[in-house]
């Protein structure tokens, strides 16, 4: 089988290790099977799509929406090259799944409209999948509605011309959108349950999602949920794209 891509932005050792862990576990796949370069680390290599099964871009600290001069140089070139890289994923229809982050990147690429309107604070939140997103592949098997866990201070405001939303909530109306057949964004965060989510609450309290001195109560709230059907988009995602 031709690997799949995990594309992450995570300058924390900690974080960027957690996270891997979750999409191997949650994707199914081996760590030969997906390949992940840390983009905040390095320059992303050049690549050639056909090498792939699919791309992952995993969530990130960087907002698409910052001010222009606000924005260190390596959040510049990240969203330089990632944005070099979907021109040619666009181009070809390439198979292509964002976690949070990806909803800014995707979105904005796409010529959506991002800002901080629909930012939602870490925690569990229920997602309601509509008509398109029940006949979308990466949604079979999930319930209308389900749990999910997010946590961004920047959504999408306005979807992309022709894009197909597939799933909203009641503070954020983009939770998941389709561009094309196989581009995806999510606005939750399909590769974290509760013990990962716990994880990096503690690694990013000082990152203003909260003030720092709720974290534990950030996390009281998270382990009294519920959040189990999320990750079967990703394993979803690499059941319809792996190929050889």
């Amino acid at each position: 089988m031709l690997p799949f891509l995990l594309l992450a932005t995570r300058a924390e050792d900690a974080a960027a290790e957690g996270e891997y862990r979750s999409f191997l576990r949650f994707t199914g796949l081996a760590p030969s099977n997906l390949h992940r370069i840390r983009v905040e680390q390095e320059p992303l290599p050049a690549l050639r799509l056909e090498d792939y099964s699919g791309i992952f871009l995993g969530g990130s600290p960087f907002n698409s929406s910052d001010a222009e001069d606000t924005k260190s140089p390596t959040q510049h070139r990240v969203e330089r090259e990632l944005g070099e890289l979907l021109d040619g994923v666009a181009e070809n229809d390439f198979p292509f799944l964002g976690a949070c982050y990806g909803v800014g990147t995707l979105g904005r690429h796409q010529g959506a409209v991002i800002d901080r309107t629909f930012a939602e604070p870490i925690g569990p939140t229920e997602i309601t999948v509509n008509d398109d997103g029940a006949a979308d592949p990466l949604l079979a098997g999930l319930p209308l509605r389900f749990d999910a866990f997010v946590g961004h201070k920047e959504a999408c405001a306005t979807l992309p011309a022709g894009a197909v939303l597939l799933a909203s909530s009641s503070s954020c109306p983009v939770q998941m959108f389709r561009v094309q057949q196989n581009l995806y964004a999510t606005q939750f965060h399909p590769e974290l349950d509760v013990d990962a989510l716990v994880e990096r609450i503690r690694i990013y309290r000082h990152a203003g999602y909260f003030p720092p001195d709720q974290a534990e109560t950030v996390i009281e709230r998270a382990e009294a949920a519920s959040v189990t059907w999320p990750p079967k988009i990703l394993n979803n995602f690499v059941r319809r794209y792996a190929r050889c």
